[in-house]
């Protein structure tokens, strides 16, 4: 693993927006993300986040009716194969389908499938000695090297999830984009899985996107708020993430506590 690079742009939109037919789904969306912060995409379901991780995978492009800034790492065009060995995005989406298409896989082909970009490992796969030893490299960072011959249809959520992890990070990404990585973990596992991911930020950028106020964590240092479509406030974590702003956009009168830099509602009311 290497640790947080001297600052570079990650992210930078400008002036963008999306449509699906007729509809606008993101409107005027600019956002830069630098490669020394750790960044937080917050909002409601509905909000568009799903959409703005969308154009962060270049799976969709922005209206052309508008002038517009989209740049990744600083390029306007990616060959998507190849963002994915620089941006490692990992979606609940992806799991299901080794869920469903690769039950029998162990921990150690998943994570060596993203060598192939490939939903598990094929006869005809080969693998460098070096290719091997990254992939350990990778387990043992997420401590899952004692489940390296475990199959997929016999681990917890919270270790196939580490292991989809281990997927990407075998590339060494510049940046990891998670999408609501503790959805479908009990308690106990939600802690070790936050843990991990502030060992993550230690190393490399993280964007964590979620509608969950209790993933952020104190590495966190900047936030964007989604909110119908467009990003509503952002900038440092402390001077967006407020109460009066969450109670804006979850339309929701929201109180927040703050412990040791990790966030939980204290309170929550209607709105009158």
């Amino acid at each position: 693993m290497h640790t947080n690079n001297p600052k570079k742009t990650i992210i930078d939109f400008e002036n963008i927006y999306v449509n699906y037919g007729m509809t606008t789904v993101l409107k005027n969306i600019n956002l830069k993300i630098n490669s020394n912060e750790n960044w937080v995409i917050l909002g409601a379901n509905g909000s568009g986040k799903s959409t703005l991780m969308k154009l962060f995978s270049h799976d969709i492009y922005p209206n052309a009716a508008y002038n517009f800034k989209k740049q990744i790492f600083g390029k306007d065009r990616w060959d998507i194969f190849e963002l994915k060995k620089h941006l490692g995005i990992i979606t609940n989406g992806l799991q299901t389908g080794f869920e469903n298409f690769a039950k029998q896989e162990t921990a150690q082909e998943v994570v060596l499938s993203g060598f192939y970009s490939s939903m598990g490992v094929y006869k005809h796969h080969d693998f460098t000695k070096q290719q091997l030893e990254e992939a350990q490299k990778a387990m043992e960072f997420l401590d899952i090297t004692p489940i390296k011959d475990k199959k997929v249809c016999e681990m917890s959520t919270g270790q196939l999830r580490r292991c989809i992890i281990g997927r990407s990070l075998i590339h060494e990404p510049q940046a990891f984009v998670l999408d609501e990585p503790t959805t479908g973990l009990d308690i106990k596992a939600q802690y070790s899985f936050i843990r991990l991911l502030q060992k993550l930020a230690k190393q490399v950028p993280v964007v964590l996107v979620t509608h969950n106020i209790d993933e952020i964590f104190p590495e966190i240092t900047h936030a964007a708020l989604m909110f119908n479509g467009t990003i509503y406030k952002q900038g440092k974590k402390e001077d967006v993430i407020t109460d009066e702003n969450l109670s804006e956009i979850f339309q929701t009168k929201i109180e927040l506590n703050n412990e040791n830099g990790m966030y939980s509602i204290k309170c929550l009311k209607d709105f009158a």
